[in-house]
């Protein structure tokens, strides 16, 4: 859940980071001019990152609609992270399951959610191909859906969050789109922080084996 404005920075990033990612590979072939504009692509892309989330500190520490402010109100303070590391950014393309499952999904205040098993994003770490799944979430208003993608691994409930962390999906009508899966911008869900809030809970198909050292950590 995050809010507009930083949604708004949030989709900035996602989509400057990768072109600067691109922009440095193809410079450093070139001349040492060229190697200094790869230089600082790559300094750029922890800039953006460290701008996000000052940002959302801010807004989690002064705004309104903070999770924070919610009854019963919580202490603020700042939320923690991994280094931004590039070597956690991936592109895939969605593939669709052939048959939609209705899935429920439980949240942490045991309530029910209903949705599909909508399809999946591969990305190959650490010797082997590994899968997120994508869900497609029914909402408030019949007809009306969004997307989500939500994990756990084995970081989870030591240094990250023990519900397990989410990523932001917007899905293309082009078939042939290429995401971006950045785990920089792994984020916990609000009731990471307050127990106001009812969050999904990752399924058992949705664990990645391996160790996500990017995005969020644990917030205490």
């Amino acid at each position: 859940m995050i809010s507009p404005r930083l949604r708004c920075l949030y989709s900035t990033v996602r989509i400057a980071l990768p072109i600067l990612l691109l922009s440095a590979a193809g410079c450093a072939r070139k001349s040492p001019e060229s190697a200094d504009a790869a230089t600082v692509a790559n300094a750029a892309a922890p800039t953006a990152i460290a701008k996000f989330r000052a940002e959302k500190d801010a807004f989690m520490r002064d705004s309104p609609q903070s999770p924070f402010k919610a009854e019963p109100p919580v202490a603020f303070a700042p939320l923690k992270y991994f280094p931004p590391d590039s070597s956690w950014v991936f592109q895939s393309r969605l593939s669709l399951y052939p048959e939609m499952k209705p899935v429920v999904i439980l949240d942490t205040k045991g309530s029910r959610r209903d949705g599909v098993l909508f399809g999946y994003l591969e990305f190959t770490r650490d010797g082997g191909v590994r899968k997120l799944n994508v869900y497609r979430m029914t909402g408030p208003i019949r007809g009306i859906y969004h997307y989500a993608i939500w994990f756990t691994d084995r970081t989870t409930g030591d240094s990250t969050y023990e519900v397990g962390r989410y990523l932001d999906f917007q899905k293309d009508e082009d078939p042939a789109h290429v995401y971006t899966i950045d785990f920089n911008l792994a984020y916990n869900p609000y009731c990471a922080y307050s127990p106001a809030y009812a969050c999904p809970i990752p399924r058992v198909e949705d664990r990645l084996e391996l160790a996500v050292t990017a995005g969020e950590k644990k917030w205490h």
